[in-house]
């Protein structure tokens, strides 16, 4: 069919995973042969706008954020119309408490709505625009954070073109976050603080509650820059009785000065959370922080002690992984305390609250894990440029980081190197010892020629030899065993590149590998190497030997495979050879002689680490025509970036900062509570409640996860099986880790009656108790009198 190569658009229908169907007559076209590539191109829409005059009295379809209340926005709509008519008139928005001004905008509102020639509203709540009139005069920082996200998003689509602009209105509103109880009217009365506009919407007795908070923030990057602001507007932590601990053990980045707004240049290298927390009591002089700069793990429960955790009011997270996420869910859970828990991906974001007693938690429910490409694929059959990043970063660490790594290790410690390697005896341990040897041996660089020789010998390993190999190997008209085309998608066919000098971008690899294999071996760079003409010259002294392709050579194509290491019968000889050469290459060294391990770092721009990598996915995407990127995009794609930019981030934390306000009141019901997903390039937005927790019901006793037994006084065996008995549960084993104190089966237990369960832990299960716990946990089965198995909570054995 090779009418399609024209590069014209098409629309496609019927999209399958290897397949689709085009809007087309393909009738009168060519037979279709093999391969072919398709590239999804998305076309530009254009929009209608409506004056803002007619759009007022013709709103149309509105953007809906909560489908609970699918009603509510044309009711909004006709709010603000009401609430300008009332600043019209009376010369200044409605009073906070004010009934008088209250019953006078919903008058306001009626005349509107009456009338409207079509679309009138059948019903007016009353009690929604008294608390839209309350409200009126405040101008919230939650709000605020996130409609500035969301109009920020808007100017960069109206400035790129990209994504799709929001179209006319979108109203939110989240009175689920007022008080419960009605608030005297007293209490909305300005204290002449600057948090007038806060209490003016929920009352100087909230505004206590705020201030007098024990907060624990966990993480202090582009969500911890925008939590801490926001928190610090709101006066949260700022009274004589509240406190935040702020921890984050990372330290500032280049890259993350876009987002993390409380950087600047010169904190680049400096603990996050320490200039995080400076730059907060800047916003709010009042704010009582604490930085510190501990992972939350278990190896920091010295730290956030049981006591840390008991004194708190609610913890809020904003971290970048998955694994703290599910420690700081787990702590939550155990200490019964609320976790307000967001993320974001680019344009993405999502909130989650975490309410004890009310919702799911955190780690209830999970994503699949994240597909990782088959180690074949990014060695042999690449079919896109994050295969070949992820493959360039993998060299990158082998031949700068750990090959230099293993031979220091060689050669400080030998005999015990070669000890280990001679145990393993495995092909990874060959593998290795092989790679230790090329590094002393046959590829061993003593001037700055020599680097430039091993850079040039490189590129004709990887972009022409192998490749040559490869296809020699699987000519392109090869078959698999069942009749298949090999080379069909998603395989692409590769073609050997010819080193040119002209080629800047060869050049450049080749300069970018030869400086860094100098750093490696600790040789002076000339100044010269820099100059793409001079090093050229360099380049065109090196001799490069013809390629013969081999026979029987194993290229792995097997997609489970997890290593390109074959293993061999005679691995353990082989190994013995390679210590005997390597042992011999030793006595040549100079005493006290090692190489300079590499660290990949992505944000130095002057250290030619992310030249290199860009050079090496490059040049392999040209070997299978894959398309190029540059070098900021290699970057984020090698370097591991999550995307994020300012405006998820901003609405992000405004919405969970929308339910401290409920967390912080501590009255609210799970129907209060609001969970989003939002996609500002849609854009999309998506609130629905939480999920509750599951309830398990025994007798007259129930229970969820978030559940704790506590049993104080430090009991025997004797007495915490009495204590159970008399809820009706027959305890017959119990654990304490993996090691098991108590087991109805076992006759000997019963030895152990009378002994108290501390002294069980220590000497039966030979843990030594830590000095800042004051309790332990056991695991009990029980079952009750019809010998039917109970799943009760976690006990708590108090000891001190």
């Amino acid at each position: 069919m090779t009418e399609l190569n024209d590069r014209k658009p098409r629309r496609i229908k019927n999209a399958r995973p290897y397949s689709f169907t085009i809007e087309e007559d393909t009738s009168n076209y060519a037979g279709y042969e093999r391969g072919g590539i398709v590239t999804q191109v998305k076309e530009p829409k254009v929009l209608k706008f409506k004056p803002l005059q007619q759009a007022l009295k013709d709103p149309g379809d509105f953007l809906l954020s909560d489908f609970s209340k699918f009603d509510r926005p044309p009711l909004l709509h006709l709010a603000f119309q009401a609430l300008d008519k009332f600043i019209v008139e009376v010369g200044r928005p409605p009073l906070a408490g004010s009934e008088e001004d209250a019953k006078k905008l919903i008058a306001l509102l009626a005349d509107i709505n009456n009338s409207l020639p079509d679309g009138r509203l059948e019903e007016i709540d009353p009690k929604l625009i008294r608390s839209f009139a309350f409200g009126a005069r405040a101008v919230l920082n939650p709000m605020a954070a996130m409609f500035g996200g969301i109009v920020g998003q808007e100017v960069v689509k109206a400035c790129s073109g990209k994504f799709h602009p929001l179209f006319q209105f979108f109203y939110f509103d989240s009175v689920e976050s007022l008080p419960t109880e009605s608030v005297d009217p007293n209490d909305l009365r300005p204290l002449n603080s600057r948090y007038d506009a806060q209490i003016s919407v929920f009352g100087s007795k909230l505004q206590k509650k705020l201030e007098d908070a024990k907060v624990f923030m966990v993480g202090s990057g582009a969500l911890g820059c925008e939590f801490l602001k926001n928190v610090a507007l709101m006066g949260v932590s700022c009274g004589d009785g509240g406190k935040l601990t702020i921890t984050d053990d990372d330290v500032i980045e280049k890259s993350n000065l876009s987002r993390q707004f409380l950087f600047r240049d010169w904190n680049i290298g400096q603990a996050k959370s320490t200039v995080a927390a400076t730059a907060a009591s800047f916003i709010n002089r009042r704010l009582n922080i604490e930085a510190l700069q501990n992972r939350a793990s278990p190896e920091s429960e010295s730290v956030f002690d049981d006591t840390f955790w008991e004194n708190l009011s609610v913890v809020i997270n904003a971290l970048d992984n998955v694994s703290a996420r599910l420690y700081i869910d787990q702590r939550c859970l155990y200490f019964q305390r609320a976790l307000l828990e967001s993320g974001t991906l680019g344009a993405k974001c999502n909130t989650q609250m975490v309410i004890p007693h009310l919702t799911e938690n955190y780690g209830a429910s999970r994503d699949p894990p994240e597909k990782q490409a088959p180690m074949c694929t990014l060695h042999s059959f690449p079919h896109n440029i994050h295969h070949c990043l992820t493959w360039a970063r993998s060299e990158f660490e082998g031949l700068l980081e750990k090959t230099p790594t293993e031979v220091n290790v060689y050669l400080k410690k030998p005999s015990e190197y070669i000890s280990a390697m001679k145990q393993a005896g495995d092909a990874q341990a060959r593998d290795t010892l092989e790679r230790v040897l090329e590094c002393l041996d046959s590829d061993k660089c003593d001037t700055f020629q020599d680097c430039i020789t091993w850079a040039r010998l490189k590129f004709e390993d990887y972009f022409a030899n192998r490749v040559k190999q490869l296809t020699y190997t699987f000519p392109e008209d090869a078959a698999t065993n069942n009749g298949a085309r090999f080379w069909s998608a998603p395989k692409r066919f590769p073609r050997p590149l010819e080193f040119s000098n002209q080629d800047l971008s060869h050049i450049n690899f080749v300069m970018a590998g030869a400086i860094l294999r100098a750093e490696a071996f600790g040789i002076p760079i000339p100044n010269w190497a820099k100059s793409s003409e001079k090093f050229a010259e360099a380049v065109d002294k090196v001799m490069v030997p013809d390629f013969l392709p081999k026979n029987n050579v194993r290229i792995v194509t097997d997609e489970a495979a997890t290593s390109l290491a074959t293993a061999s019968m005679d691995d353990a000889d082989v190994i013995n050879e390679l210590v005997m050469k390597l042992e011999a290459c030793r006595e040549k060294l100079a005493p006290g002689y090692k190489m300079n391990p590499i660290q990949f770092e992505k944000d130095d721009d002057t250290n030619y680490h992310m030249e290199l990598v860009t050079g090496l996915a490059n040049m392999r995407a040209r070997n299978y025509s894959i398309p190029e990127v540059d070098k900021l995009k290699a970057k984020l794609i090698a370097g591991k970036i999550i995307p994020a930019i300012a405006t998820s981030t901003a609405m992000a934390t405004g919405l969970v900062c929308l339910e401290l306000y409920k967390v912080i009141d501590g009255s609210h019901k799970i129907e209060d509570y609001r969970n989003t997903f939002a996609n500002l390039a849609l854009p999309l937005f998506s609130m629905a409640e939480p999920v509750p927790t599951k309830v398990i019901k025994y007798q007259d006793m129930s229970w969820s996860v978030w559940d704790r037994w506590i049993l104080k006084g430090s009991p025997t065996l004797r007495e915490l099986l009495q204590w159970l008995k008399n809820k009706g549960l027959n305890a017959y084993s119990i654990s304490f880790g993996s090691c098991l104190l108590f087991n109805s089966m076992f006759p000997k237990h019963k030895e152990r009656m009378d002994k108290k369960m501390v002294d069980l832990v220590k000497d039966v299960a030979k843990f030594e108790l830590p000095p800042y716990r004051s309790h332990f946990d056991v695991v009990i089965a029980c079952e009750d009198d019809e010998d039917n198995d109970v799943d009760i909570p976690q006990v708590s054995v108090y000891y001190e």
